[in-house]
């Protein structure tokens, strides 16, 4: 019977969690490309518009953009450059890995912690878009927040299992975790 680390199993709870955020984004990305078609469609065809599918998909646009930088984070898809990394051995690399997990994880804290003052002034005012819709703004901006959010709670959990794994001398997990996501490390 293999043992499972604590540290794996709290990756495997984060990978399994952004599974279903990748998820939720993709029915909020094919419901809204239903409903902006069917919207044009019934301008075309002369049976109306349903009214607002450019500002619901701004929203949509805006939410899949903060929640799936936390997915493709963990599927290793943000661009990084390389050129000194390959060049060090296993433990250099190991380091390099860290360094860019916790230079992301700043700089996604850093952005974080910018996004709430602007929900929180949404929130004091009771401001509302200026669009046939009236949206309050408290929505949109209350779940890009919290992408950003779930992006640095997923950035500083990587960041700690990475560490973790160095820490043990594992290697191929801290590859596999915070590694380059490109076939130089198959």
């Amino acid at each position: 019977m293999v043992r499972v680390s604590r540290i794996e199993t709290l990756e495997g709870a984060l990978r399994r969690a952004n599974r279903l955020v990748a998820l939720a984004l993709g029915v909020a990305l094919v419901g809204t490309v239903l409903f902006v078609l069917i919207d044009v469609i019934g301008r075309k065809t002369g049976w109306g518009s349903l009214g607002g599918s450019d500002e619901i998909s701004g929203y949509v646009m805006a939410a899949v953009a903060s929640w799936g930088l936390s997915c493709a984070l963990l599927d290793r898809a943000h661009v990084r450059i390389d050129l000194i990394r390959q060049k060090l051995n296993a433990t250099g690399q190991g380091l390099m890995d860290i360094f860019a997990m916790i230079v992301t994880n700043g700089v996604v804290l850093l952005i974080a912690y910018q996004c709430w003052p602007v929900l929180q002034k949404t929130i004091e005012r009771g401001s509302r878009a200026n669009t046939p819709l009236e949206t309050p703004l408290w929505i949109p901006q209350g779940i890009w927040f919290a992408g950003w959010a779930w992006f640095a709670l997923s950035a500083t959990a990587l960041s700690f299992i990475g560490i973790a794994y160095f820490a043990r001398g594992k290697r191929a997990q801290l590859a596999n975790t915070i590694g380059l996501g490109s076939e130089l490390d198959q």
